[in-house]
């Protein structure tokens, strides 16, 4: 796969027949595409996280299908490679399903994404179904689903009982046979998403699932250590991006203090007999 070919669909799960990892990143601006692109990553997903690493929500719960759609449309305009995934938000898909619908076409006509992304397994199959058969590729994501977060009872790892992780075997059989194309597996115990990866045809992408998935995803600004706060178990920091801006920025701060910002080489000349005819100008107009 070189980085200037498309993804499609057809790589995606010839990657996964040949056992090839998948990458995905979550990110949500074009500046972000255009680094996740050139990178060669696989997919690209415009998370509902959004809510909370860029407009400071407490949870994914608060963000619209207007905010989506601005930030997807940003993201299309910078990837043009990579496979581009958009998350249905919270209530935007659970209670009509001919409004999952049309909300999936949304992301898709008006935001530029290849491909929709919900959360829920069996109750969600009827609504993956319809959204396929409507000519639209899905996304499932199972496990921790980050819009029930107060059903779950906070952030905690799904599946570790013998019996919760067979419900996730199930959930994740639904899904596939609902039409989605790959599998979200969050926060789930590694042996339980590895059996369950193994027991799919469609490729499984990890978040705390542990090695034995057919793909991992991050969020941009977690793997690139641009927030100093507490990181979920499963993140890992490629980069220490966050402490390098803010002494960027106190370095420029320092500079327009001292003056010596801007620089003669940052800023535009005159000609000498241009520059003396204005001031000879101003000598004789200044009040």
């Amino acid at each position: 796969m070189t980085k200037g070919k498309r993804v499609t669909l057809h790589h995606l799960q010839a990657k996964k027949e040949r056992g090839e990892p998948l990458t995905m990143v979550t990110a949500y601006d074009y500046p972000s595409a255009q680094r996740v692109d050139a990178a060669g990553i696989d997919l690209l997903l415009v998370g509902d996280s959004l809510a909370m690493v860029v407009l400071g929500h407490d949870s994914t719960v608060p963000l619209t299908m207007d905010e989506m759609l601005h930030h997807c449309r940003a993201v299309a305009r910078g990837a043009k490679r990579c496979f581009r995934v958009g998350d249905l938000p919270f209530m935007s898909y659970q209670a009509d399903r001919a409004e999952a619908v049309r909300n999936a076409g949304r992301l898709m006509k008006e935001g530029g994404m290849d491909a929709v992304k919900l959360e829920g397994g069996r109750p969600m199959a009827a609504t993956v179904r319809a959204i396929v058969e409507a000519g639209m590729p899905m996304m499932g994501h199972i496990g921790f689903t980050p819009q029930s977060v107060s059903k779950l009872g906070g952030y905690r790892v799904q599946g570790r009982t013998a019996a919760t992780a067979r419900d996730l075997l199930e959930d994740a059989w639904a899904l596939e046979a609902a039409g989605c194309f790959a599998i979200v597996l969050e926060m789930v115990p590694a042996p339980v998403a590895e059996a369950i990866s193994q027991r799919l045809t469609i490729p499984t992408i990890g978040i705390g699932a542990g090695v034995g998935c057919d793909g991992q995803v991050l969020v941009y600004h977690d793997l690139l250590g641009l927030y100093d706060d507490l990181q979920p178990r499963f993140v890992r920091r490629f980069a220490a991006l966050g402490q390098a801006t803010e002494d960027a920025l106190g370095a420029y701060r320092q500079a327009v203090e001292e003056r010596t910002f801007p620089a003669p080489e940052h800023t535009y000349g005159i000609d000498e007999a241009e520059i003396a005819a204005f001031l000879q100008w101003l000598e004789t107009e200044d009040p």
